[in-house]
């Protein structure tokens, strides 16, 4: 694969860490007054973990561009991927039953809307991490296997 495109998607995974970045610096502080310290801190804790899946992305992306990408560390990548996806879907579906109280009291259906539409993202990057990771680990066992009949 030519460094170019990893280098677009590297820079994309980055683009898309920027704005969740700035929304936890600047804008989720100022809900303190509004939102229980549980429902913050499970906020925090999912972009942490958000932001460790961009790291790992990036990992797997540097992994492509040194011919590596049919080795264990990609393998380890994506199941980090996949442990961060299903642990951000579980912090939002822990979070959920707060929320409700809250956007009751404000008439604000969409403040519960928007962490499921959260969770089905995480569960679908989960599956979809899961997927690669067992094809890569089969094909890494298959070029091993050629690798030992040559």
């Amino acid at each position: 694969m030519k460094h170019g495109s990893t280098l677009f998607l590297k820079i994309f995974v980055i683009l898309i860490g920027i704005p969740v970045l700035a929304l936890c610096i600047f804008w989720l502080p100022g809900f303190v007054n509004y939102l229980h310290f549980l429902i913050l801190m499970g906020v925090y804790v999912a972009a942490i973990t958000y932001f460790f899946a961009l790291y790992q992305a990036l990992k797997l992306l540097s992994y492509i561009d040194k011919n590596k990408a049919f080795s264990e560390l990609s393998v380890k990548a994506l199941k980090n991927i996949k442990y961060c996806a299903v642990t951000i879907s579980i912090v939002y579906t822990v979070l959920i039953p707060f929320l409700f109280p809250i956007a009751d009291a404000d008439d604000a259906p969409g403040l519960v809307g928007i962490p499921v539409i959260i969770i089905f993202a995480s569960i679908v990057i989960a599956v979809f991490a899961a997927v690669l990771q067992r094809l890569l680990k089969e094909a890494i066992d298959i070029k091993s296997e050629n690798d030992l009949t040559v």
